[in-house]
């Protein structure tokens, strides 16, 4: 049984990560956040849609959907299934508290690898005391795996650090789908960052959160997936993990991407909100939604 939560590579000083991060319009999309691009016309926003059996909802049409912007409900011009290559940075724990959860973790990561698609590229950061880049982007599977296969569980745990250090090697990815798979057994005891500044570097970047808390709920984490449209999920025995990664996996691959025109013009770098609801009815009510909760309007 496993329980829903909710929703050049560089390591960079504090009060560098602390920068506000603004998005820089360009022809097709924006720089710093693809995952809901802007443009003239429309503004894209990725959704998950699962039943009450967490497995995706396909075929909705776009009259299915409401969207709003700052409370103010926009009009949807364009629904389609979200394709394409995907950009994915193993945030992976080697605390010493892992010491017995080594080879169903590694397990875990190999599973999710199973459903690599051409184009796919690939990082791990492994984290402990501090973290570190062991395998930048690759699109070889096995070389994740080969060096995860090496890793020896030791010291404690600066996850808010391994964040931060993926979200900058994210920097570099290929594909405009772009995300964090965190797979950890606790929360962070030795980190430099704190919760309130890696939320403030995550929401301004573009990438989408998903999490798998082992044996504890991971609420920072959780938060980082309800705001970015990621997901976080928390198994309660090692058994149970694999169930909980082919349901990441399968979402992850099943999205929507909604495009709405905002009524809202000003270009004034604000950060704005963004809500997803379903149409009024009974086979609706029984579903559950996952999107990005908003993204920063380009500057003047």
């Amino acid at each position: 049984m496993f329980f829903r939560t909710g929703v050049a590579a560089e390591w960079v000083p504090q009060e560098q990560a602390q920068a506000k991060v603004t998005i820089t319009p360009r022809e097709k999309r924006s720089a710093a956040n693809p995952n809901i691009r802007l443009d003239v016309k429309m503004i894209l926003v990725p959704i998950t849609v699962t039943d009450p059996m967490d497995k995706p909802v396909e075929n909705l049409a776009p009259d299915s959907f409401r969207v709003f912007e700052d409370d103010v409900e926009q009009r949807i011009v364009s629904l389609s299934k979200e394709e394409g290559p995907v950009s994915v940075g193993f945030i992976f724990d080697a605390s010493s508290s892992m010491k017995n959860r080594m080879d169903k973790s590694v397990a875990a990561v190999e599973q999710f690898l199973h459903t690599n698609m051409s184009g796919d590229e690939y990082f791990l950061v492994r984290f402990a005391d501090k973290p570190s880049l062991v395998t930048s982007f690759t699109r070889d599977p096995n070389d994740i795996l080969k060096e995860l296969s090496a890793i020896q569980p030791i010291g404690w745990t600066a996850l808010h650090d391994a964040i931060c250090l993926g979200v900058q090697q994210m920097k570099s990815a290929k594909n405009a789908r772009r995300a964090l798979f965190v797979l950890t057994d606790g929360g962070d005891n030795n980190s430099r960052y704190s919760e309130s500044e890696i939320k403030s570097l995550v929401v301004e970047s573009d990438v989408r959160v998903y999490a798998v808390g082992l044996f504890e709920r991971p609420k920072f984490l959780e938060k980082l997936a309800t705001l970015t449209g990621g997901q976080a999920l928390w198994a309660r025995s090692l058994k149970d993990l694999p169930e909980v990664i082919e349901n990441i996996s399968r979402e992850f691959r099943n999205q929507y991407m909604i495009g709405y025109s905002s009524n809202n013009p000003q270009n004034d770098g604000k950060y704005r909100k963004v809500k997803v609801e379903l149409t009024e009815s009974p086979f609706h009510r029984a579903l559950h939604l996952f999107w990005r909760r908003g993204y920063f309007a380009p500057p003047e």
